[in-house]
Formats: C-alpha cells, structure tokens, sequence
C-alpha cells in the first residue's frame, strides 16, 4: 500500500492517560506536531503535558479535534464526553477496549451483539472512525517500532469502512515504525478485542495476516 500521500501531517489525541500520552510521545518521535485534550482546562493539564510528553502542546478539544488524525484514548466508560459535532468529518483512531476483567462489567457493551467500536460509531456518525492501536501495550508502542523493512517488524491491524480514512491511518501506524494490515470494515475489529489471539499476542504482517484471515473465517462459519 502506497501511503505517502495519505498520511496525517498532524495528530490531536483526546485523553491524557497511559495510552494517550504514550501514542503522543511516539508521534512526536515519528516528527508529528502533537495537540492534548482532556475535560480539563487547559490550564489544569498544560505543565503535565509538558513534564510528560515534552514537545506536545495542551489545547481544549475543540482544537485538538482540528489536527488531520484524532486519537480517541478515553477511558470507554466516559466515551460519551466526547463531543460529536467536534469529530464530524474527521479521521479518527479508537484505541478504546472494552475489558471487563479489568474494568468491570458495563451493560452497553456487554449486552449489545455489536463491537465497542461500531457502539462509538454509532455515537460519532459523521467520523471515520478506524479501530487500531488497542492490541499494543502503552509501553509496548513506544520501544518495539522499527524502520520500514526490519525483517521482524511489527504489525498492527485497522478496521473501518471508510478507505481513505484507513489508508490515513495506515500511513501513520507506518511512521510509527509499524507495519499496518487492513483487517477489513470496522466490524472485523473484533478479531483484535481483548482475549484475542492477536490482541494477547506481537505478530509480523505475514504472521497477523494469516491470524486475521483464520479469525474472520471462523466468525463466518
């Protein structure tokens, strides 16, 4: 896939926890101007922002929501914060999981057939939402990424059914020193949702392409 073209020039990530902060120390690494959002004035989070991700800036969403690329990195519970009108027409990463091991049971998710990204969806209709970077550790990001062609590079799956918004974000997942694996529409992310093969496990692009394509036989059966 040639992405070069397609790729973001800038990245705004919603959330300031583990996994927002890691996806910005590692695309202001790949050379991307990083805007952070939270529910908190700017002011609250501005020195965390800059002890914790030197380089990024504090901003209120509404800005953050103004780069190419917007990282959704909320805890899944509070996703109905986000503001809808904000994310209209954009490009947009769900890192979310639901996990009820680990965050306990939550009715939405857990009674409804759908996957957690198709309910945000759902809840954000006019973004292009593609689901990715939710099968990687926060710690793991920012130390197993390597250049194009390393013969044992990593790869990470997308789902969504937007295709220009999945080749946007297959670039970035490129710059970020990831080998990206299209995984299909947005319902397929549920071949990388927690208790996975792929979601417990680091895979090349060889290796999740034939995890992927046993797993979507498997639910078509």
């Amino acid at each position: 896939m040639n992405t070069a073209a397609t790729g973001p020039r800038s990245i705004g990530i919603l959330g300031a926890g583990r996994v927002g902060t890691a996806v910005a120390r590692q695309s202001l690494r790949a050379g991307y101007p990083v805007k952070i959002a939270t529910t908190k004035p700017v002011e609250e989070i501005a020195m965390l922002v800059d002890i914790i991700t030197p380089g990024a800036r504090a901003v209120e969403a509404s800005e953050a929501a103004n780069a190419d690329l917007v990282v959704i990195a909320v805890p899944l519970h509070k996703y109905r914060s986000l503001n809808p009108r904000l994310l209209a027409g954009k490009t947009v990463i769900d890192v979310m999981n639901y996990w009820a091991p680990v965050d306990g049971l939550i009715d939405e998710f857990e009674n409804d057939p759908r996957t957690s990204s198709e309910i945000i969806q759902a809840f954000l209709p006019e973004a292009h939402l593609v689901k990715s970077l939710n099968h990687i550790g926060y710690h793991e990001l920012e130390e197993d990424g390597k250049k194009a062609g390393a013969v044992d590079r990593r790869a990470l799956a997308l789902a969504g059914d937007d295709d220009h918004a999945k080749r946007m974000v297959a670039a970035y997942l490129d710059r970020l020193g990831y080998d990206p694996v299209d995984a299909g529409p947005l319902c397929a992310g549920r071949a990388f949702q927690p208790g996975t093969e792929i979601f417990n496990g680091s895979h090349t692009a060889d290796q999740l392409h034939a995890v992927l394509a046993a797993a979507l036989a498997s639910s078509a059966s």
